[in-house]
C-alpha cells in the first residue's frame, strides 16, 4: 500500500510510462495526465453551483475545464494539418456556458483527454519542424510549436481552475 501511495506522490513525467512514444509527444502525454489529476483532485468535488462560481470576477471553473478540452482539440487540428470546423467554432462559444453539470463537465474532459492520447500518438515519428499555421490570419507555428503549446495552455488552465475551485471551496467556508 505504501509503494501505491509513493507512486501516486510521483508525477506521471517521472513514472517511467509512455516510452514507446518520441520524447516530445510523450511530454505532452504527460502534461495531460498531470492536467487529469489536478482537475481530479481540486474540481472534482465541486457542486454544480460551484463549477459556476465567479470568485473574485475570475471566469467559473467549469470554463476553465471546457476551455482546456476544446483547446486541445482544436489546437491538434492543426497540428494535424486541418482547419477548424464549424462544430469546433461552436463548441468554443459554448465554453463559458453557465449552467454546466460538473459531471458533464468531467465527462467532457476525460474523453477529450483520452481522445488527445490517440491523437497525439499518432505523431509519433513525425516532423516536429514540419510548419503549420494557426487560425484565421494564418499564424506560423510548427508540429512540435503545437504540441508543446497543447501542454503550455493544458497546464495554465488547470492552474487558473485549481485556484478558482480553491476560492468556491472557500466560500462555503471550508477549505
Amino acid at each position: 500500500m505504501a509503494e501505491n501511495k509513493a507512486a501516486a506522490a510521483v508525477e506521471p513525467w517521472m513514472r517511467g510510462t509512455h516510452e514507446e512514444v518520441p520524447a516530445v509527444p510523450r511530454a505532452v502525454i504527460h502534461a495531460l495526465e498531470l492536467a487529469r489529476e489536478d482537475v481530479q483532485q481540486w474540481c472534482g468535488h465541486l457542486t454544480d453551483d460551484e463549477w459556476n462560481l465567479r470568485p473574485q470576477g475570475l471566469a467559473p471553473a467549469a470554463f476553465q475545464v471546457r476551455h482546456i478540452a476544446g483547446s486541445i482539440d482544436r489546437l491538434l487540428t492543426y497540428a494535424e494539418g486541418e482547419q477548424l470546423t464549424g462544430a469546433q467554432l461552436e463548441q468554443m462559444k459554448s465554453e463559458m456556458d453557465s449552467k454546466a453539470k460538473g459531471q458533464e463537465i468531467m465527462a467532457e474532459f476525460e474523453a477529450a483527454l483520452t481522445q488527445a492520447e490517440k491523437r497525439i500518438r499518432a505523431f509519433a515519428g513525425s516532423d516536429l519542424e514540419a510548419r503549420r499555421t494557426l487560425g484565421r490570419k494564418a499564424l506560423p507555428t510548427s508540429v512540435g510549436g503545437l504540441l508543446v503549446h497543447v501542454a503550455d495552455h493544458t497546464s495554465r488552465h488547470v492552474g487558473q481552475a485549481v485556484v478558482t475551485a480553491k476560492l468556491a471551496v472557500a466560500s462555503r467556508g471550508v477549505f
